[in-house]
């Protein structure tokens, strides 16, 4: 197993290599740091500017490979550079990284147990109530974009707040800027913070998971180790949990992998809505003010989640399939 893990952990090392080179790439070619400077009034002198597009390394006139080399020399040193406003990318980034991985690590566990349990019970009990029920609420999460369940959770909050006359959830910020008290007056307020925005990624992710379960789990049903089992004179409960359910998480582990990753796009609307200052946050506003240094952290960042997040699966791929475990 140790061979087989190794061999995963040197192919997501070089899928973050290659991330990182073309997201460095396309943001130093297609961003126009300089636009920041000139469109001021009265528009600096240009060779102010290049001054300090150069003490930035993302002067357009330097060619890109050239500033790709120097920043890419800066970060295995673990140096990021600096933002457009001058300050450490690695200062503002360790900062926000805690931000984005409390939501997405709780947003990731409860979507992804959620997901597996809805699909599951689905494919058990196929074409009766249960199933059509949770198969509409996939459909109607599915098609609904996750800005908009954001927004739609946002009102229901604050409708909620009036009915009860006291917030019992607050839908702005990570925590009440300020607020004093004991460590359980501080933990219920964070917890009155993060309900709503993990909410809003718990259910995209559920619905999203829980189709890819369900088809899953009904290949499984229809195998015949599965009826072997019950033949042996094991209870269809008992040969649904004990081999069918072990078998039908294993596509789900891998597929989960590449999830995470793109967990961080939808935790960006999310994170905008909610006024949380994570990751996605970050991105979007680095874009917005033509910001290559942290377009690239960022990058670099998601890119990590996936390794992360890959190297997990295959340890729970090698817990699931003994004949991994055998490389």
């Amino acid at each position: 197993m140790v061979r087989f893990l190794l061999r995963r952990f040197v192919g997501y090392l070089v899928l973050v290599l290659i991330a990182t080179c073309l997201g460095y790439l396309l943001a130093a070619s297609s961003l126009d740091p300089r636009s920041n400077f000139e469109g001021r009034n009265p528009p600096p002198p240009p060779e102010s500017v290049d001054r300090v597009l150069s003490d930035l390394n993302i002067n357009d006139k330097t060619p890109v490979l050239e500033r790709f080399a120097t920043w890419m020399g800066g970060v295995v040193r673990g140096d990021f550079g600096r933002t457009i406003g001058g300050e450490p990318v690695l200062d503002e980034m360790g900062r926000r990284i805690g931000v984005s991985l409390r939501l997405l690590l709780l947003a990731s566990i409860l979507g992804g147990a959620l997901g597996v349990l809805v699909g599951v019970v689905g494919a058990v009990k196929q074409y009766r109530f249960s199933d059509h029920a949770t198969t509409l609420f996939s459909f109607v999460t599915l098609a609904t974009p996750v800005f908009l369940l954001a927004v739609l959770l946002k009102l229901g909050a604050l409708q909620l707040n009036r009915a009860a006359g006291t917030t019992i959830l607050y839908y702005t910020g990570e925590a009440t800027p300020g607020l004093q008290g004991s460590w359980w007056q501080l933990a219920v307020d964070r917890v009155q913070h993060l309900v709503l925005p993990t909410l809003a990624i718990v259910l995209a992710q559920a619905a999203f998971y829980s189709r890819y379960q369900r088809n899953a789990m009904l290949d499984v049903l229809g195998s015949d180790f599965l009826r072997t089992a019950q033949a042996k004179g094991l209870r269809r409960r008992q040969a649904l949990l004990k081999h069918g359910l072990r078998t039908a998480l294993i596509p789900m582990a891998t597929f989960f992998a590449y999830q995470f990753g793109l967990l961080l796009t939808g935790a960006t609307f999310v994170e905008k809505i909610f006024g949380w200052h994570g990751m996605g946050e970050w991105f979007v506003d680095a874009v917005n003010g033509n910001d290559v240094n942290v377009v690239a952290a960022v990058t670099v960042f998601a890119a990590a989640l996936v390794l992360v997040a890959g190297m997990l699966a295959d340890l729970a791929h090698a817990a699931l399939d003994p004949r991994v475990r055998i490389r």
